[in-house]
């Protein structure tokens, strides 16, 4: 091996003396950087969300669990609701507090001093009524925040390539006014634009992934929501309506 040689190559390699991500940010233009501030803040908001909706469905869960081993193990329907027992942050408890409430409104009627034995179909309709109202509630507040995972997604990767197709004219017009085409002349600039799109799709890729995760999870605390107050009307109905 020729030694010289070896040395003088390792001499003339040229050393980087900024950092890639330092370099293009430098290269970027003002239009491209006020683009990368937007989607930095949206990847903000998309992991605050997804961080604050995933610790309250986890929540949920458990206490959803809690309450159920609470409520089965009740002889009657309600038994809870004259404890006063209270739940806050569990789905199921609300519901099953509406319903209750409800409940317990029809059966003392108009004087409520004492419950009735008994209540009519159509005073159990709206005790129905009720609970699906209630269901409705919990899940639209489960849902809350997810749209803005859903803007991060669909929007932030258009964001990025706006920012990308923007830089590259930027940079074809300023290679065509200098009349030098080089690469040189244009690595820079089109590095600079690429960058938006990758601060795009770092946006948008977490924020899908979070975004179907939280769906999934709040299908199915709906669907326990529904399962729950089907069978609290079943007990109600058991317990209150009089046969025929």
């Amino acid at each position: 091996m020729n030694l010289p040689l070896f040395f003088a190559a390792a001499v003339a390699r040229p050393v980087p003396t900024e950092w890639e991500l330092v370099y293009v940010w430098n290269q970027t233009r003002p239009e491209a950087k006020v683009i990368i501030v937007c989607l930095l803040l949206f990847s903000i908001m998309a992991w605050s969300v997804m961080i604050s909706k995933a610790l309250q469905m986890r929540r949920a869960r458990k206490l959803n669990q809690y309450f159920m081993e609470a409520f089965r193990s009740q002889k009657r329907v309600l038994d809870l609701f004259d404890r006063r027992v209270q739940a806050e942050g569990c789905p199921l408890f609300v519901v099953y507090q509406a319903g209750c409430a409800e409940l317990d409104a029809r059966l003392r009627g108009s004087d409520g001093e004492g419950r009735r034995r008994h209540l009519s179909l159509k005073g159990m309709e709206h005790v129905k009524r009720v609970l699906e109202n209630a269901v409705a509630q919990e899940a639209l507040k489960l849902e809350s925040g997810l749209i803005l995972l859903a803007i991060a997604v669909s929007g932030a990767p258009f964001l990025g390539l706006l920012g990308t197709v923007w830089g590259v004219m930027s940079t074809f017009a300023g290679v065509a006014q200098q009349g030098v085409a080089t690469l040189t002349a244009m690595a820079p600039g089109v590095s600079a634009a690429l960058s938006t799109t990758v601060a795009g799709l770092l946006v948008a890729i977490p924020s899908m992934f979070g975004y179907n995760w939280l769906v999934h999870h709040l299908r199915v605390l709906t669907v326990e929501l529904d399962n729950f107050a089907q069978e609290l009307v079943s007990r109600m109905e058991t317990e209150y309506m009089a046969e025929d």
